[in-house]
C-alpha cells in the first residue's frame, strides 16, 4: 500500500521561505514522477512542480523562480522549497505520485497524501 504523508506547512510572513517534505512508503520512485499541487478555498487543485521518471524538473507558473522541487530517492523523500513568499501561496498543499507519461495534472497521478497547510499572512 502506497502512502504520502507531507509535512512543513505552516503560517509564515509575505516574503517568507518553507520546506515542505513528503515521506512515501510503499513504493519507490523508480519510474514514477513525484509533484505538488496545491488547493485555495474555491478553486481548484493547481499544479505547483514535480520531478518526472527522467529527473527533470518542471514548475508552474506560480513556482518558476520562488520555487525547487528536490527528490531524495534513497530516502524516498520529496521536497518543496519555498522562497519569497505571498499571500496567495495560501494553500493545502498535496505531495502525489504517478507514472503517466505527462505529469503536470492531477490525472497524471495515482497516488495523493492528504496535504499540509501553508498560510502567508500579509
Amino acid at each position: 500500500q502506497v502512502q504520502l504523508v507531507e509535512s512543513g506547512g505552516g503560517l509564515v510572513q509575505a516574503g517568507g521561505s518553507l520546506r515542505l517534505s513528503c515521506a512515501a512508503s510503499g513504493r519507490t520512485f523508480s519510474g514514477y514522477a513525484t509533484g505538488w499541487f496545491r488547493q485555495a478555498p474555491g478553486k481548484e487543485r493547481e499544479f505547483v512542480a514535480a520531478i518526472s521518471s527522467t529527473g527533470g524538473p518542471y514548475y508552474g507558473d506560480s513556482a518558476k523562480g520562488r520555487f525547487t522541487i528536490a527528490r531524495d530517492s534513497a530516502r524516498n523523500m520529496v521536497y518543496l522549497h519555498m522562497n519569497s513568499l505571498k499571500p496567495e501561496d495560501t494553500a493545502v498543499y498535496y505531495c502525489a505520485l504517478g507514472n503517466s507519461d505527462t505529469i503536470v495534472a492531477t490525472r497524471d497521478y495515482n497516488y495523493w497524501g492528504q496535504g499540509t497547510q501553508v498560510t502567508v499572512s500579509s
